[in-house]
């Protein structure tokens, strides 16, 4: 994209990655840059990361939006995430929390629930007349029901009770998952890896994450154990929609998703026998987080913008 060109950026910001885009009033893409999480309550280092990615946006840039996670959760680390971006960003700028970002890309700004599922779990809904709530979002210790980290530690705690005995109806799952984490399969060896294994971890919460897609492959395969995981994976899920849909009882709420857990053709169907099939997003969630960025520049991001912005970030394999 030339340096003269106007554009916009957005940052979405998770529990493991981050991401900025910045698009131009012409259509093209500027910098796309990956990063490290940077939720303050998971990363330590978020500050740095989001140095990093505003030092890479162009001069040229009349907005820019943020989604991170667990913003909005602290008034502390809420101030201080603002404050680091009013420092390195004079234009003018939004921040909200990356369910919000991406409900507002999922929906184009008219009625829906989101549902997001990464390393926490939370849903995002609004009427379109302006209303929004948020279902879920309590944290790993008390909430994140039905998360790539709720999944992960389930299927932990299955392997502990498989290997100390307490668990005597579930061995078809021991070996296969042992197995796929790269554990001897013998019960004692398997128990000094496994805390091995843990002791070693950087980030804990989102290595027991990564485990989610082990124990959707082997659900898919049919092994019942992860099946039944899973299932109570998708009944946690589909109870943050139906809370929504009760705070707008008069309002028919479409649902869509978001997140790495949602990778599972599992718990999409799990959750679509039970809400019907979900809406397919008019914007991946760096899409909502551009779209508000448009609204803030005071641009015209009307539906052919939307689009058109939706196919840029198709081509660009920026989906999720």
């Amino acid at each position: 994209m030339p340096q003269t060109v106007p554009c916009i950026a957005a940052i979405d910001g998770g529990g493991t990655k981050t991401l900025l885009v910045v698009l131009g009033q012409d259509g093209t893409l500027g910098p796309v840059v990956r990063a490290a999480g940077s939720n303050p309550f998971d990363q330590s280092d978020w500050q740095s990361v989001l140095h990093g990615l505003l030092a890479q946006i162009p001069d040229t840039a009349a907005a820019l939006s943020l989604g991170i996670a667990g913003y909005g959760e602290s008034r502390i680390h809420g101030r201080r995430q603002a404050e680091l971006v009013a420092a390195a960003f004079p234009q003018p700028f939004s921040f909200t929390g990356d369910v919000e970002m991406a409900c507002t890309g999922a929906f184009g700004g008219q009625a829906g629930v989101l549902l997001l599922s990464g390393t926490g779990s939370v849903a995002w809904a609004t009427d379109g007349k302006g209303n929004q709530i948020k279902v879920g979002g309590w944290g790993g210790l008390f909430g994140d029901e039905g998360s790539a980290f709720w999944i992960g530690r389930q299927a932990l705690s299955l392997l502990t009770m498989l290997l100390d005995g307490r668990n005597q109806e579930d061995q078809a799952f021991l070996a296969p998952f042992a197995g796929a984490m790269g554990l001897p399969l013998d019960t004692e060896p398997c128990g000094t890896a496994l805390l091995e294994w843990y002791g070693a971890l950087e980030h804990p919460r989102a290595s027991v994450a990564a485990l989610t897609r082990i124990v959707s492959d082997l659900a898919e395969q049919g092994l019942e154990p992860a099946r039944r995981l899973m299932h109570q994976a998708a009944d946690h899920l589909s109870e943050h929609i139906a809370a929504a849909q009760r705070r707008f009882p008069e309002t028919r709420l479409p649902w869509s998703y978001a997140g790495g857990t949602f990778q599972s053709r599992f718990l999409r169907e799990a959750i679509a026998a039970r809400h019907g099939a979900p809406v397919e997003p008019r914007l991946p969630p760096v899409g909502g987080g551009l779209l508000s960025a448009a609204r803030l520049a005071g641009w015209n991001p009307d539906d052919s913008w939307i689009s058109r912005t939706a196919a840029i970030l198709r081509d660009a394999g920026l989906t999720s």
